[in-house]
């Protein structure tokens, strides 16, 4: 599960091997959600708003990027 980019102190990840659909993981002290890359819809958990805005903002910059890392890891 590496570390693909840093916001501040959130972490963003995308695990070898993941299920499905497409996803990334943000991780913030306790919190952690799960985001999907083509929608950037919320799977699952909980980011506090300011970090979750900062992570949304990001990933939709970056979702070339997060496909990307997604299809490298996902056959891993």
């Amino acid at each position: 599960m590496p570390v693909i980019h840093l916001i501040n102190s959130i972490k963003i990840l995308i695990y070898f091997d993941d299920h499905l659909p497409p996803h990334f993981h943000a991780q913030y002290n306790e919190f952690e959600i799960l985001i999907e890359i083509e929608t950037l819809e919320v799977y699952s958990g909980y980011l506090p708003t300011k970090q979750r805005k900062r992570v949304l903002a990001w990933a939709s910059e970056n979702q070339d990027f997060l496909r990307a890392k997604w299809n490298e890891y996902y056959d891993i």
